[in-house]
């Protein structure tokens, strides 16, 4: 009997220390998982305002989340925004048509901020008791010396199988800067090409009132569009290319035409919702005279 205590302990010791072990090892492997995501997305971002290792990155240049929340009670329904302001962050709450209903002041650390759990927790926090908030999505406006440059939008929609995930970058007119694919499960050789720059490219330039009718074409792509969008010849001679197509339609990959109208009704949706509510949202903040980051 004495053996039997002695085991039972002895694997009861050694439960513990393994799932201590575990635990620790999850802790640290997943806070590097983290760090890591937030460097690749900030790769992409740069990369998309087309800075890189032989355009750095100038000191002037500042990135400003905005996170927009769907806040609900049993009876109404609002919008909630978390940005920076003057001095830490603010918590907006606009109803449906605008109006703003609430504005608060929200002491939180900024490490805090960029992670979904942590942020969640705060933003339930502030809306209180009875009601709910949702994250429904996030942007970055970007500013160098204060001033706005362009924007960088997430995005999520259907494809031809699941999701496709992008993230996409405009001007203040919301002229698209770039275009890329984050996620999908789209089928190799077909609607995975819509990862190619000769795809995503066909996007750039773009003005959002040629968003407004995009549309994708069953056309063979031209060999020299299709030279000047991967870069493959010289940066003048692809500058006059793209220029000469760029009033035109997007050129669909070949068998892939679901996939292609996919990624441009998703692109032309997130362009245009963003435009509109981020135009409710300047109205609100000049109106209220509220003084923000960007």
């Amino acid at each position: 009997m004495k053996d039997i205590f002695t085991i039972i302990i002895r694997l009861t010791v050694s439960c513990i220390l393994a799932a201590t072990v575990m635990g620790s090892a999850f802790i640290v492997t997943n806070k590097a998982k983290k760090h890591n995501e937030h460097v690749n997305e900030q790769k992409v971002r740069y990369a998309l305002l087309g800075y890189s290792a032989d355009k750095p990155i100038p000191d002037s240049m500042a990135l400003h989340e905005v996170y927009r929340y769907i806040v609900s009670d049993k009876q109404s329904q609002y919008i909630g925004y978390l940005l920076s302001g003057k001095e830490g962050f603010i918590f907006l709450t606009l109803d449906l048509s605008g109006k703003v209903i609430d504005n608060k002041s929200v002491e939180v650390d900024e490490a805090k901020v960029l992670e979904k759990e942590e942020r969640d927790k705060v933003v339930n926090g502030i809306v209180g008791a009875g009601k709910d908030a949702k994250f429904a999505d996030q942007t970055i406006i970007v500013t160098n010396n204060g001033e706005r440059i362009a924007y960088l939008l997430d995005g999520k929609f259907t494809g031809f199988k699941t999701f496709i995930g992008v993230m996409l970058a405009t001007d203040p007119k919301f002229t698209l800067l770039g275009l890329e694919i984050l996620e999908h499960e789209e089928d190799p050789g077909l609607g995975a090409e819509i990862e190619q720059d000769y795809f995503r490219n066909q996007f750039k330039g773009k003005t959002f009132e040629q968003l407004k009718d995009l549309d994708v074409v069953k056309e063979p792509l031209p060999d020299e569009y299709f030279q000047a969008l991967e870069g493959d010849i010289a940066a003048e001679d692809a500058a006059k290319i793209l220029k000469k197509y760029g009033d035109k339609d997007i050129y669909a990959l070949t068998g892939a035409t679901i996939s292609s109208r996919s990624v441009n009704n998703g692109v032309k949706s997130i362009v245009k919702k963003f435009a509109y509510r981020l135009n409710i949202l300047d109205t609100a903040l000049a109106e209220q005279k509220i003084e923000v980051a960007f």
